[in-house]
């Protein structure tokens, strides 16, 4: 099934990830209290990291109109995972922002042919039309 409006579903979508990719952001900055308050503590190497993290987290939802946002996006969860070795509560909340992104591609992939790739503007007569 495709979308009766590929273009206008790819801009839905991509604005949804980029949602998904700004709350992940934020999310990323409460890291640092926690594992102040925990463990070793907070170093300066571990603040750099999650900061840095956070930034391109960021950056990345406003690359969600681009072609290659998607693709950023998709390997920007890696990292986001891998901070469950800093806090093991992020194992949790990486966990389920992955299962979002990986929805979101889903979607993308019923609604545009493709997960990665631009909506393609042609209609496949799967629709009601």
């Amino acid at each position: 099934m495709t979308a009766p409006d590929p273009v206008r579903a790819a801009r839905a979508l991509g604005g949804a990830g980029a949602a998904v990719l700004l709350i992940e952001g934020i999310v990323v900055l409460f890291v640092p209290r926690g594992i102040a308050q925990s463990g070793p503590g907070l170093s300066g190497g571990r603040l750099w990291i999650l900061l840095a993290l956070a930034l391109v987290l960021i950056l990345a939802a406003g690359l969600q109109r681009r072609p290659q946002g998607v693709v950023i996006g998709t390997a920007l969860q890696v990292p986001l995972l891998l901070t469950g070795l800093l806090n093991g509560v992020m194992w949790f909340l990486g966990g389920a922002f992955v299962l979002i992104w990986l929805y979101l591609l889903e979607l993308r992939k019923d609604l545009l042919g493709s997960a990665f790739g631009p909506p393609s503007a042609t209609r496949d007569g799967g629709g009601l039309g």
